[in-house]
Order: C-alpha cells, then sequence, then structure tokens
C-alpha cells in the first residue's frame, strides 16, 4: 500500500479540477438533448484522456457499469501515466445523466482521488444512506433510528422544531412510507429524481442549499463519492449495503465484503486524505451549470483537499472547438 506521504494531494489537486472540467464540457453540446447514452459516453471518453495524462499509478475503484461491463473507466481499470503515487479513483464521468438528457437541475461530473487502499470498493447495489451537515456529535443521527427519531434529533441538536428541518430524498416508491413518516413530523422534503451525491452534499452547506438531512436508499458507488465529498466539506454519513439476491451478494465477496450487515461511516468509506472535484453540468444549489456564449463555454468547478479543509470555487472559460 502506497503511504499516505506518498499522496501529492495539493500537486494533483488542478489536475483532478481539469479532468471534471474536460468531462462536463464534453457533455455540454448533449444538454437538453434527449439522448443519456451520449452524453455519458462523451463524458466518460473526456474523462478517461485526462486521467491518463495525470503522472499517477491509478486503479479505478468505483466507476462505470459493473453490471454492463464497461469497457473503459471500468472498476479495476489502471489509469494514469503510471508515474507517480499509487492512488485509488472514484468517479462518476455523469451523474445525473438523465438530468442532463433533460436539462434538469444538479447534473454533475465528479471524480475522488486517494491513496491507495484507502476507498471502499463498494458493489454495484444499494445502499441506505443517512447523512447530516458539520457541526453535530457523532451520535446525533444513526441508521438504526427511524425516520422521525432522525428529524426529532437533529432538529434537538440544532435547537429548533422538526418544522424547521428539511430532509433531501430521492423519488421513488420505494421510499413513499419513509416520506409519509417524515412528512408526519412537521418537517419538509426535497424530492430529487436523480443525482444523490449532489443531494448529499447539500447537507454540508445547509445556509446555502436549504437542506438538513438526506436520507434514503440509492447506489452504494454513489455513497462513496458523497463521503469523499463530505470528507472534504465536513458532515456525517452512514451507510448499509443492501442485498436483493445472491447475485448482488457474489458482488459483495468479490469485493472483499464479508460483513454484509455493517454500518459504514465516512470515515469507515474513506479512510484518508482525498481531492474531490465536481463540475456543474446543469445549473443546481451547489454548482452553476455550463454557461454556452457566442464563442465559449464557462464552467463552474468545486475542487476540494479534506488535508487543508480547503474549497475552491473555480470558473473556466473555454473556447468552442
Amino acid at each position: 500500500m502506497t503511504s499516505p506521504v506518498d499522496f501529492q494531494d495539493r500537486m494533483l489537486s488542478l489536475g483532478l479540477a481539469r479532468v471534471s472540467e474536460a468531462a462536463a464540457l464534453a457533455s455540454a453540446s448533449l444538454i437538453g438533448r434527449g439522448d443519456e447514452k451520449a452524453a455519458d459516453q462523451a463524458a466518460v471518453n473526456a474523462m478517461r484522456e485526462q486521467l491518463n495524462m495525470l503522472d499517477i499509478a491509478g486503479v479505478v475503484v468505483i466507476g462505470e457499469g459493473e453490471r454492463d461491463e464497461a469497457p473503459m473507466l471500468f472498476i479495476g481499470e489502471e489509469v494514469g501515466t503510471g508515474n507517480g503515487p499509487g492512488v485509488d479513483i472514484a468517479l462518476d464521468p455523469l451523474e445525473g445523466t438523465t438530468l442532463t438528457a433533460k436539462d434538469m437541475p444538479n447534473a454533475l461530473t465528479v471524480i475522488a482521488l486517494g491513496p491507495r487502499g484507502s476507498m471502499l470498493h463498494a458493489p454495484d447495489v444499494y445502499m441506505d444512506k443517512l447523512a447530516i451537515g458539520p457541526g453535530f456529535a457523532p451520535d446525533t443521527v444513526s441508521l438504526d433510528m427511524s425516520p422521525k427519531d432522525r428529524v426529532e434529533a437533529l432538529a434537538k441538536a440544532k435547537g429548533c422544531a422538526a418544522e424547521d428541518i428539511t430532509v433531501c430524498v430521492l423519488e421513488r416508491p420505494r421510499h413513499e412510507d419513509m416520506i409519509e413518516e417524515i412528512r408526519g413530523t412537521g418537517a419538509s422534503i426535497r424530492l430529487i429524481t436523480d443525482g444523490d451525491v449532489a443531494g448529499v452534499m447539500h447537507c454540508a452547506e445547509p445556509e446555502i442549499t436549504g437542506i438538513d438531512m438526506y436520507m434514503g436508499q440509492g447506489g452504494a458507488p454513489e455513497g462513496v463519492l458523497a463521503a469523499s465529498a463530505l470528507k472534504c466539506m465536513g458532515g456525517q454519513i452512514f451507510g448499509r449495503l443492501l442485498f436483493r439476491n445472491d447475485d448482488e451478494r457474489g458482488r459483495a465477496a468479490k469485493a472483499g465484503i464479508t460483513d454484509l450487515d455493517r454500518i459504514y461511516t465516512r470515515d469507515d468509506m474513506v479512510t484518508q486524505d482525498v481531492v474531490f472535484a465536481a463540475t456543474g453540468v446543469t445549473d443546481g444549489s451547489i454548482l452553476n451549470g455550463i454557461k454556452r456564449e457566442v464563442g465559449y463555454f464557462t464552467t463552474e468547478t468545486i475542487l476540494m483537499r479534506s488535508k487543508t479543509g480547503s474549497v475552491r470555487r473555480m470558473s473556466y472559460r473555454s473556447p468552442i472547438a
């Protein structure tokens, strides 16, 4: 395993921002065009090309299409020049392909990078997730609480009423009972159609986003990406893998996971320092989307390092080829 000392996070951070920007720019011409696959493929191609320019010996641990046997940026693929530190890479070249195709809010390109062996190799299964922002005691909320108890516990910790709490939830039939229980407390819910990495990130900046808590079932790989973001921004996330059949349990075994009931904290999912970058594709509450003007595109990227707690927002103007 590469020592954390060898992880040149400061030197690599700007390069990671370029990777995220390139993926977003590649999908720009497909925003609102109704073609999810084309938008995703454009982002994948650009992200892979830029990653292979970085002086790293990278391995993709959270990547494209475990079930679909994706031809690139798949789990286990080696990327980079090979002349640099060994690193784990978690990525989603286009988080919100449907959002992009329909020009709906909060589509992002997302990538995180940490020392080799620092990220949970989450299989492509569901994860039950719960997240809150920074500044709370570790035992404020837990996955073992009911949705009602979580809302009331967070309200008590914030010194406010349950009616003042807003919870972000993926709009899915599986969440109908949970939504009813949350609303029964008086709390409000912001439903999102896709993009739960952004959903979790909302919790880290409640004064900007208006979101206090995230809960519900979504993709486990996205859980690791969200944990990477909160490692930098502050906040807590808890995740428990969910298995519906033997095939999914087999994927867990292949990833080296033996305790199928374990609840993972943020620092279990990302054990060492991490660099995280995301670029807005469509407008959202975290980042501005790509702006097209005569002759050029403008993007906004958030670039963060957990080691220093630094959060940079960068605007990049690129001529249209």
